[in-house]
């Protein structure tokens, strides 16, 4: 049976090259996005398979018409994955409240809505898998990156305990922690707060300048859209699936500094 694969931002990076990849091995996807128009392409490539629906995973009312038309279309929902979302660049102090609210209402309050829509699909098929997108983000935080990595710490929280809650329905769940790849993510998915004189000549003054360096050279995202289905067709999911060079050494550099941590808390404390 062809699984149906549901998936937030599907018009451009991981979620678009995850969408073609899945039609390609012969699956069903429900491709998401607030501009439908951008998927038209997508979906012409197997239209008995895939069907485009608008969604702004900020409106609880567009996820719940989603999931119902994903569902009517293809009578089934058997991987929900939460990749939709966009960068934010500045200072802690430089952000506004109205920057922070609107980044945890896509990246955790999204996710969350997008979640608990599913489940009860899942539970009653009793199966399913989640995939949440994360980041290099998830793992360390990065300065000019505060209000980002802490949604993104959020997201991981969440998706270590949603494992166990959801394990005895047969429902598997998965972190996507990716590096650097060359996506729009630089480009159009990068917004910056209004800088602030003072970090002018400080790292989060430097970091404005480099975003996007990075990605000039870096693999396509079909790198991470090919190793999240083969992760998925697993039936020991890892709970964290880390893709990129980068993202490989900032964990070893967390597990080196958790290390740390732990041996001077031992002596601090007389454990």
């Amino acid at each position: 049976m062809s699984k149906v694969w549901f998936i937030t931002g599907a018009s451009s990076g991981f979620g678009r090259s995850l969408a073609e990849e899945a039609l390609a091995l012969g699956y069903s996807v429900a491709a998401t996005a607030r501009n439908t128009d951008a998927l038209a392409k997508l979906v012409g490539q197997a239209p008995d398979r895939a069907v485009a629906i608008r969604l702004d995973v900020t409106r609880p009312e567009e996820i719940a018409a989603a999931v119902e038309t994903t569902l009517a279309r293809f009578g089934r929902l058997d991987v929900a994955v939460n990749n939709a979302g966009y960068g934010l660049i500045g200072a802690l102090e430089e952000v506004s409240e109205a920057e922070i609210k609107q980044m945890f209402d896509t990246h955790v309050f999204g996710t969350m809505g997008v979640i608990r829509a599913a489940l009860p699909h899942m539970r009653r098929q009793r199966s399913g898998t989640i995939i949440n997108v994360s980041s290099i983000g998830g793992l360390i935080g990065y300065y000019g990156g505060s209000i980002y990595n802490a949604c993104k710490f959020a997201m991981e929280g969440m998706t270590e305990a949603l494992v166990e809650e959801v394990r005895p329905f047969g429902i598997k769940v998965m972190l996507l922690e990716p590096g650097t790849f060359r996506t729009d993510f630089f480009n159009r998915s990068i917004r910056f707060a209004t800088p602030m004189a003072a970090y002018d000549g400080t790292p989060v003054g430097e970091r404005r300048g480099m975003v996007g360096d990075a990605a000039e050279d870096a693999p396509g995202p079909e790198v991470v859209a090919q190793a999240i289905l083969k992760a998925e067709a697993r039936d020991d999911l890892p709970l964290r699936l880390m893709v990129g060079a980068d993202v490989l050494q900032g964990a070893q550099f967390k597990i080196d500094s958790l290390t740390h941590a732990l041996e001077v808390s031992k002596v601090l404390s007389g454990a």
